[in-house]
C-alpha cells in the first residue's frame, strides 16, 4: 500500500513540475522512444531460446552520440553472456528538452507493473524514487570495496539504491579571443583558486564596454533540469540552501537571507545586462558571446563542432564557479538502478548493472559524452590546466550536490520558476513562494 500511495504522490509531484511548467512556457512536447526497442518495459523474462530476458531502459535517443555508446555496450554484454542465456534488450526512450516525459514514463510504468529491470535515473531523483518504492535496495549485492571505486553514490536513509554513469561538472566556457581584444587576463582563475563573485561581475563589464554580451548564463533553460542543475550552486556559493538536513523544512532555508544572496546576485547579472532570456542557442558558438556556463557535455563540441571561430583548444577554455561566501560547483549526473519490479530474482539483472558499470562501460560512455568518469578507477591524468582537469578538480574539491528531498520534482520546478521571474520579480516574493509550494509538496509525501 505505501508503494501505491508513495507512487501516485510522486506522480502527482511530477504533472505539478509539468503543470508549472505550462504556466510559464506554454507547455511542451513529450520525447519519443528515440528510435528504441519499445515494448512493455519488462513484463517477459525468457524468449523462445531460453534466454533470460532483461531490459535496460535509457533516457536518451538511441541515434545520439551516447545512445550509441549504450547499444554497443549492450551488444558487448550480449556477446559475453550468450552461454549463460541472459540476454539484453535495450529500450530508448528520449528524455527531450521541455518536458519531463521519460520521469512521467517511469511513474506510470511503476502503476502499470511494467517497469524495466533496470533503468537510468538522473541522481536527485534518488530520494523521491526510492521513497516510492520505484527502485530496489542494492546496498548488499555491491561490495564495499566495489562502492569506494566510485566518486558518488546513490543513497537513502543509508541505503544504496544505483550507481552513476559517469560524473559531471560544469563551469564557463570562454572565448580566448573576445578575453584578448578586451584586455581581460583570467590566468590566475582555477578550480584551487575561484574567482569571486565581484571579479566575476567585472569582466562581465568588462566584455559589456567591449560591445558583447558578457555570459549565457543559461536562464532561458528553465523547462527542464538544465537550469537547477547549471545555476544551484550559486546559491551554496552564497551560504544559503534549501531544505534541511533531513530534506523535510524548506522555511528558513529555501527563503534565508544567504539563499535570498546568491540568486540575487544573477539578478544581478540580469539587471546590468551581462546576460539575458533571449541569447541564442549557438550564439557563444558563433562568437557573439563572452562566455558559456555549461558542462563537460560541450567539450566534444567545441573540439569537433564551430571550426569557425574555434579551431583548436588555443580559441577556448574554461573557468570555474565563482565563489562568495564558499566555493561550490555542479555535481551529479544520471545513475542506473535496479527496479522493484515484478521480477523478484534480480540476478541477471545484478549482472547487467555490474557490467554498464565496469571501467570498461564507463570508459567507453565517457568517452562519447565528454564527462568525467564515475569510477576512479578509470580518471585519466589530465593535463593541468585542460578543461578536464578542471572539472575534475572542481568535483573533487567543491562539488556540492543538489538537495535531497523526497519532493525533488518539486524543487526542481519551484527553482525553475524563481529563475524565470528573476527578470522582474522580487527575490523575496520569489524564494517566499517557491518555499511554500515545496513545503507542502514534502508534507504531502510525509502525511503519506
Amino acid at each position: 500500500m505505501k508503494r501505491l500511495f508513495a507512487s501516485i504522490t510522486l506522480i502527482m509531484l511530477v504533472f505539478t513540475m509539468l503543470l508549472g511548467m505550462v504556466s510559464c512556457f506554454g507547455g511542451g512536447g513529450n520525447g519519443g522512444d528515440g528510435g528504441g526497442n519499445g515494448g512493455d518495459g519488462g513484463s517477459s523474462s525468457t524468449d523462445s531460446e531460453g534466454n533470460t530476458i532483461v531490459k535496460i531502459m535509457f533516457h536518451v535517443d538511441k541515434s545520439s552520440t551516447e545512445g550509441q555508446a549504450y547499444q554497443k555496450r549492450i551488444n558487448a554484454f550480449n556477446t559475453a553472456y550468450k552461454d549463460q542465456k541472459i540476454k539484453a534488450q535495450a529500450i530508448f526512450k528520449a528524455r527531450s528538452a521541455g518536458a519531463s516525459g521519460y520521469e512521467t514514463e517511469l511513474m506510470n510504468n511503476q502503476l502499470e507493473g511494467t517497469l524495466a529491470d533496470i533503468i537510468t535515473f538522473d541522481a536527485p531523483n534518488t530520494a523521491a524514487y526510492a521513497n516510492s518504492e520505484l527502485l530496489y535496495d542494492i546496498t548488499d549485492l555491491i561490495s564495499e570495496e566495489e562502492q569506494n571505486k566510485f566518486f558518488s553514490l546513490n543513497m537513502y536513509e543509508g541505503k544504496l539504491y544505483g550507481l552513476p554513469i559517469q560524473e559531471s561538472s560544469a563551469g564557463f566556457f570562454y572565448n580566448k579571443k573576445i578575453f584578448r581584444d578586451a584586455g581581460i587576463d583570467v590566468s590566475a582563475y582555477t578550480a584551487e583558486n575561484p574567482w569571486t563573485f565581484e571579479e566575476f561581475k567585472a569582466v562581465c563589464a568588462r566584455l559589456k564596454s567591449h560591445g558583447v554580451t558578457a555570459v549565457d548564463m543559461r536562464i532561458d533553460a528553465t523547462k527542464d533540469e538544465t537550469a537547477p542543475y547549471l545555476l544551484y550552486p550559486f546559491i551554496y556559493a552564497a551560504g544559503g540552501s534549501f531544505v534541511s538536513a533531513d530534506g523535510l523544512t524548506a522555511g528558513g532555508y529555501y527563503n534565508s537571507a544567504a539563499t535570498a544572496k546568491g540568486f540575487q546576485f544573477i539578478k544581478d547579472l540580469i539587471s546590468a545586462e551581462y546576460t539575458s532570456y533571449a541569447i541564442g542557442a549557438t550564439d557563444f558558438f558563433t562568437g557573439k558571446v563572452g562566455m558559456y556556463l555549461s558542462s563537460g557535455w560541450t567539450i566534444p563540441d567545441l573540439d569537433n563542432k564551430y571550426r569557425e571561430n574555434f579551431a583548436s583548444r588555443d580559441d577556448w577554455g574554461l573557468l570555474p564557479y565563482p565563489k562568495d561566501v564558499v566555493a561550490a560547483s555542479a555535481t551529479g549526473s544520471w545513475s542506473y538502478a535496479i527496479t522493484n519490479n515484478h521480477h523478484t530474482d534480480k540476478t541477471a539483472a545484478l549482472e547487467l548493472l555490474k557490467w554498464m558499470t565496469s571501467p570498461e562501460s564507463s570508459e567507453a560512455i565517457t568517452n562519447a559524452t565528454g564527462m568525467i568518469p564515475a569510477r576512479k578507477d578509470v580518471v585519466k591524468n589530465y593535463e593541468a590546466g585542460s578543461p578536464e582537469y578542471t572539472l575534475l578538480k572542481q568535483l573533487e574539491i567543491s562539488g556540492k550536490e543538489r538537495p535531497v528531498t523526497v519532493a525533488y520534482p518539486t524543487f526542481s520546478t519551484t527553482f525553475n520558476q524563481v529563475i524565470f521571474g528573476l527578470g522582474k520579480g522580487n527575490v523575496s516574493d520569489l524564494l517566499n513562494s517557491a518555499k511554500n509550494t515545496l513545503q507542502d509538496a514534502i508534507d504531502e509525501v510525509k502525511d503519506r
